[in-house]
């Protein structure tokens, strides 16, 4: 018995996001890793709320990673859970060493501009193939991470002088 003779998605339809979500999944596992050596390693005159921030964000993809892997289940696949094997496919480079904050929003910015760009087309692939559930989440995730990137530039790009 499997959930595919439930929720009337076609086998190989659902097999074409799974592996768009497996992509999608290694790359939250590394950004997560990414983010918690900025929680880690701030410094500097932003440190209480970046560290503060930093903290909420690696949760959050904890939490997007969890969710990711849960649908790759409910669309009969199974999620890699090997680092080794995140890394050969992740979009999202590993990162260390950072403690600037500039450099570390510098580089969540562009992870974030690399998420948007991958979940439109996850979300365009599962609406081409009826499979709702993914259209919505990859739909909450933007939602979430279009204001997300508007408040990360609007804080680390104030100029007094023109604000």
């Amino acid at each position: 018995m499997k959930t595919l003779d439930f929720i009337h998605l076609e086998e190989s339809a659902a097999n074409k996001v799974v592996s768009a979500l497996q992509q999608l999944l290694a790359d939250y596992q590394v950004f997560y890793t990414n983010i918690r050596g900025f929680h880690w390693n701030i410094k500097g005159h932003g440190f209480f709320v970046l560290h503060s921030k930093f903290e909420d964000m690696y949760n959050d993809a904890a939490e997007k990673a969890d969710e990711l892997a849960e649908r790759i289940l409910m669309l009969g696949g199974t999620p890699v859970n090997k680092f080794s094997e995140y890394l050969k496919v992740s979009r999202v480079k590993e990162i260390s060493g950072v403690s600037c904050g500039d450099e570390a929003l510098k580089n969540i910015l562009e992870t974030y501009s690399l998420f948007i760009a991958e979940e439109r087309k996850l979300l365009s692939l599962a609406s081409e193939l009826g499979d709702e559930a993914t259209v919505a989440l990859m739909s909450d995730y933007l939602k979430e991470q279009e204001k997300t990137v508007w408040m990360l530039v609007a804080f680390s790009s104030c100029d007094c002088k023109n604000s």
